[in-house]
């Protein structure tokens, strides 16, 4: 027997409806690529996101058609979101900040029929263009007055141009709620990056459970300020989380540095924000030099790498603002866990609270996690047992794009599919998970492992440290011995022996690095985190000193 409920599909237009029906007055608000601020409604957004569903048409976009995108965080961006996928199409966000062989691959992967950009990447685009036979349509995502002169891109479009010749008049097709509408592709660290394909049906799931108050905690009386670029996995999903929720949202542009966030999250009373490590450095930075404090700022996300425990003190002693530690993939869409208290943990002294604080977190409904051995059978969630973390559920990718890398999942001893995600992690009784590595990144020593994640969170934990991280060295004896990689904070002062004797009593001894190396700064991928591949690459003539390790053992 069947339940007597109506069989609505999940769909990606129904959150822009949402919010334009019970919202609708909600600002979103801007800060445009040609200068100035941008304001308007999520009723605005939904008329604006129909007349360009109306052009897509025109120009013979149509289910599963790829649509490229090479923009910031702002409100064309936005509206493309809804009329790509609201219209069938599949939105194909591409990080600009990749090498442009990289963009010219993953375009040309996707088979994308248009291309829409910023005025930031006219120049990124001509150069592309002989390299993407498959693009019909180029639309440069401004209006005719910024068209730049002497362009030499085929064809060009105007945004606006396309937006004025078109009616708001359009209903959004019932699509299949398992049909596509999203691809992020991975960043490609090994070989070529393989694409992620979103359905409509994931990727209003994931808004959900991206919501709920153990999670993101979103809400219509928030102001949400993603700091993750629309281009790295949908900004984390919140594009679609706060039209679901009728949360105000500010989108940034490209001004992404401490200063600029700080006012922009000052002039907009904004609430929540999102985004890797590396921005909130920038942040508390600026924060700290001009003595400024925060007004309305009460939470942020941070994901993309591990949060050093120094930047949650950091944030939540000296300005009061709640550090929610969460852990995702592109491969995830990508929320699959954020760290939130249950409520014994709110009787626990504060060292203690941050030690919960320091792991990645819960899973949220509709994301399962096991860690597993060597031999491939589950290990215990006991907090000590440590192995390959594994996943499932259902904005969980089953396979990349094209059938790329082969089929990725694994099977458990009943049978079910797990998707490998290459991290190394414990899973406490209650839940918690916290990883301890990269599988490709982990120390192994003497046939022990050594967490390069647990060094640099207490590397950077020395107040003179900005960044660190940490890298195995070949070594004779030991196979590998870990050294640590820093750089200083501006106008601070710390030797090799400093840094050690501040690591020393922290962890075994047997951890101890072998060696301290100060850099000015530390390779970054495109998507902000710390890049250990281009890090081994620069320092591949290091040589450990002479006398190590051995008796550290």
């Amino acid at each position: 027997m069947q339940g007597l409920m109506m069989d609505m599909p999940l769909l990606v237009s129904d959150l822009i409806r949402q919010a334009d029906r019970h919202h609708g007055v909600t600002s979103i608000v801007s800060r445009t690529v040609e200068g100035g601020r941008h304001e308007y409604n999520y009723r605005a957004a939904h008329a604006r996101a129909r007349r360009l569903a109306n052009a897509l048409a025109r120009l013979g976009v149509r289910a599963p058609d790829r649509v490229g995108t090479l923009a910031w965080n702002g409100y064309r961006h936005f509206e493309l979101y809804y009329a790509v996928a609201g219209s069938g199409a599949v939105i194909h966000t591409i990080n600009p900040r990749l090498f442009p062989e990289q963009i010219a691959y993953i375009a040309n992967h996707a088979e994308d029929r248009a291309l829409f950009f910023d005025l930031s990447f006219v120049a990124l685009v001509e150069k592309l263009a002989p390299q993407l036979p498959g693009v019909k349509h180029y639309v440069l995502m401004s209006d005719r007055a910024h068209r730049p002169p002497n362009c030499s891109i085929p064809n060009l479009l105007c945004y606006e141009d396309l937006l004025e010749a078109e009616s708001d008049d359009y209903v959004w097709p019932r699509l299949d709620e398992r049909s596509a509408c999203g691809l992020c592709y991975t960043s490609g660290t090994t070989g070529n990056p393989k694409g992620v394909l979103y359905a409509h049906r994931s990727t209003v799931l994931h808004a959900y459970g991206s919501s709920l108050p153990d999670a993101l905690n979103l809400s219509a009386r928030d102001v949400v300020a993603p700091a993750v670029a629309m281009f790295h996995v949908n900004a984390w999903g919140l594009p679609y989380s706060c039209a679901l929720t009728g949360a105000k949202l500010v989108l940034p542009g490209a001004a992404l540095d401490g200063k600029s966030l700080y006012e922009l999250f000052e002039a907009e009373g904004v609430t929540v924000s999102a985004g890797v490590p590396t921005i909130w450095l920038g942040l508390l930075q600026h924060l700290k030099a001009n003595r400024l404090r925060l007004s309305s700022f009460k939470r942020v996300v941070i994901g993309g790498s591990a949060c050093p425990p120094a930047m949650i003190r950091s944030f939540e002693e000296e300005y009061g603002v709640q550090v929610l530690h969460a852990w995702g993939m592109t491969e995830m869409s990508p929320l699959g866990s954020v760290c939130t208290f249950r409520a014994k943990h709110l009787a626990l002294d504060r060292e203690e609270r941050y030690a919960v604080q320091n792991k990645q977190g819960r899973t949220i409904f509709g994301v399962d996690m096991r860690i597993v051995g060597g031999d491939g059978k589950t290990l215990p969630h006991d907090g000590n047992a440590f192995g390959d973390l594994h996943v499932r559920g259902p904005w969980v990718t089953n396979g990349y794009f094209k059938g790329e890398g082969g089929d990725p999942l694994r099977s458990d001893e009943s049978g079910a599919q797990w998707f490998p995600t290459g991290d190394v992690a414990t899973i406490d009784a209650d839940g918690y998970m916290q990883i301890t590595d990269r599988s490709k990144d982990v120390i192994k020593s003497g046939g022990e492992w050594i967490s390069s994640i647990e060094l640099e969170n207490i590397a950077v934990a020395h107040p003179a440290i900005a960044e660190a991280a940490a890298i195995g060295i070949a070594h004779p004896k030991w196979d590998e011995r870990p050294i640590v990689v820093a750089v200083k904070k501006p106008g601070a002062e710390v030797s090799r022996e400093d840094l050690l004797g501040f690591l020393e009593g922290r962890i075994a001894k047997w951890w101890m690095p072998d060696d301290v190396v100060f850099v000015a700064e530390l390779p970054h991928t495109a998507t902000g985190k710390i890049s250990k591949l281009t890090l081994r690459e620069q320092l591949k003539d290091y040589r450990l000193p002479a006398e190590t390790g051995a008796a550290r053992k």
